[in-house]
């Protein structure tokens, strides 16, 4: 028996009238059946505003849990909230997803990076296994990179980041090389599109760190802030606008965790009193404010 026809051969005409018939009957039954389903029910605008504007009408997962706590902490006083950052080092997959989404976030330059993912090789041949270490700002109780700024650029919030004021900035550096985390870089002005033919938009667009709108631009690298010392300041514009940093709502592994040290009832304070935490170079004094679960 000759099988079907190819869709060539149905496109120049030439199928059966047998196999049209039988396509036809297929397709109809298709049809009698999508006819019917119930159509789906339309949504009030209103309502579905509601929902995405009320985080409270969201399920319970991790980021709608943290993103209630975020709206509850910014009801209290400045000096009464204490943000923190929790990575749980066993869901991070090293896939560099928050990398890349600050990077976007902040419209970041060449050689500036606020949350690399450093690897460790943890344990002893044959039996060894890689670690993935994102490192952003450890935003320190007792920050060291504070004292030396000479003009006072570099200051601790009452909330406890750890910003910089890109118009006092002079670009000295010394905060650079007194961190003991490598979490600062420096903005030499430089752009992707240097050496060709023109530099694309998309590095020019506005920045709003900090909540201020600045913008890079070829015409004029002196411009804050380009010559500045850059770093992690946990997403302060999302923040104070009741978003979670830009790091942990693209994390794949839902590895990490942000909100107020202050809340007892928060899931930072649940996840930071477990046995598996840690800090980097604790030793030093500085209190980081990020913590770390292995």
């Amino acid at each position: 028996m000759r099988q079907a026809e190819t869709p060539l051969e149905l496109m120049e005409g030439r199928a059966s009238r047998r196999d049209v018939l039988a396509r036809g009957a297929i397709a109809g039954a298709i049809a009698t059946f999508l006819g019917k389903m119930p159509a789906a029910a339309a949504v009030p605008r209103e309502e579905a505003s509601a929902v995405l504007d009320v985080p409270q009408r969201f399920g319970q997962n991790a980021h709608e849990r943290m993103r209630r706590e975020l709206h509850r902490a910014l009801q209290k006083p400045v000096d009464e909230r204490k943000w923190i950052m929790v990575i749980d080092l066993q869901k991070c997959v090293g896939c560099n997803a928050c990398t890349v989404s600050c990077n976007a976030e902040n419209n970041l330059p060449p050689g500036v990076v606020y949350r690399p993912v450093m690897h460790q090789e943890v344990g002893e041949f044959p039996t060894v296994r890689l670690r993935n270490i994102p490192r952003p700002c450890m935003h320190c109780e007792d920050p060291p990179c504070v004292p030396p700024c000479p003009v006072g650029a570099t200051f601790k919030r009452p909330d406890g980041i750890v910003a910089i004021d890109y118009d006092q900035c002079i670009g000295c550096r010394y905060c650079i090389t007194s961190c003991p985390y490598g979490a600062r870089t420096f903005d030499f002005g430089e752009f992707f599109g240097d050496g060709t033919p023109e530099v694309m938009a998309y590095e020019t667009r506005p920045i709003y760190e900090y909540g201020e709108q600045k913008r890079r631009t070829p015409d004029d690298r002196q411009a804050s802030p380009m010559g500045n010392a850059r770093k992690c300041h946990f997403c302060l514009h999302r923040l104070e606008a009741g978003l979670l940093p830009a790091c942990v709502t693209t994390c794949i592994g839902g590895a990490t965790y942000f909100g107020d040290y202050n809340d007892e009832t928060s899931l930072v304070r649940e996840l930071i009193g477990t046995e598996r935490v840690m800090r980097l170079k604790e030793e030093l004094g500085t209190e980081p404010k990020v913590y770390y679960l292995t």
